[in-house]
């Protein structure tokens, strides 16, 4: 199994955040590449140090998000990507490009050297707060063949935070884990309603039940509740790791290193 090859381990995997600055052409951008890029790698430090299993590069500040990313965008989010793969050679490290942006994803993943992207959209459309984000599961998987990055592994979100499914209500979310595994999905992510919100146990549960490939939570895992998320495949952890549990802010080392150490414990 892929996952295994890349985490090493099949159950509780955590992946840190690493949230990059505003990139340039975005309405908060406020700062130099070098800058930029050296605030990233530092981030990186303090998560490979407290041993997290890997990494998500998130171009979060670029907000308001557009589906009309431009080339700049990925020029940038490849020098950030590389200057992090070059300060951790052996950490799983993968990249998210909002809003919707996959096969840009794809591409600085290739470019990048990195392992694994996260997606959006991967089946049924949704109405996210961007606007309309339809499937895009049959394109991408050609694209990756097409530019030979089948060693890059796409974790698709499903049901995802900050939208609404009024479109699939009466698609369950397990029948849309189905779906996304039919359509050769790598391993899933649910979430809560929005960044930091709690993902209800009992989807992990049943999404878990439903398939075979990995489920991994993708919000709202805290050092209070992480007991409740252990036989997830992962865990993707933004808001928690930062200071004082927001995602804008910088990452508080402490805040790793205490749940690394209880997460360390709970696997015993």
């Amino acid at each position: 199994m892929a996952f295994l090859r890349l985490f090493g381990r099949l159950k509780s995997v955590v992946i840190g955040m690493i949230h990059v600055k505003a990139l340039p052409g975005t309405p908060l951008f406020s700062m130099d590449m070098c800058q930029i890029t050296e605030d990233a790698c530092r981030e990186a430090e303090i998560y490979s140090d407290a041993g997290v299993d890997g990494l998500i590069i998130e171009n979060m500040h670029d907000i308001p998000y557009t589906f009309s990313v431009g080339p700049e965008v990925c020029a940038c989010m490849t020098a950030v990507c590389s200057a992090v793969r070059h300060q951790c050679p052996s950490l799983p490290l993968g990249v998210q490009i909002l809003s919707s942006a996959n096969h840009q994803a794809l591409a600085v993943a290739l470019a990048s050297g990195l392992d694994f992207i996260r997606a959006e959209g991967f089946v049924f459309s949704h109405v996210a707060d961007e606007g309309l984000v339809n499937a895009c599961a049959g394109d991408l998987l050609r694209y990756r063949k097409q530019i030979g990055a089948e060693r890059v592994c796409i974790f698709t979100d499903i049901k995802k935070k900050h939208s609404s499914h009024a479109l699939t209500s009466d698609v369950s979310i397990e029948e849309t884990a189905r779906a996304a595994e039919f359509f050769l999905s790598d391993g899933l992510i649910i979430t809560g309603s929005a960044t930091g919100v709690q993902t209800d146990p009992l989807q992990l549960k049943a999404v878990s039940k439903a398939v075979k490939i990995p489920v991994l939570i993708g919000s709202g895992v805290t050092y209070e509740n992480v007991a409740d998320y252990m036989e997830a495949n992962a865990l993707i952890i933004g808001s928690h790791f930062k200071t004082e549990g927001h995602w804008a802010n910088a990452v508080d080392p402490e805040r790793v290193k205490s749940f690394m150490k209880k997460v360390t414990a709970l696997r015993q």
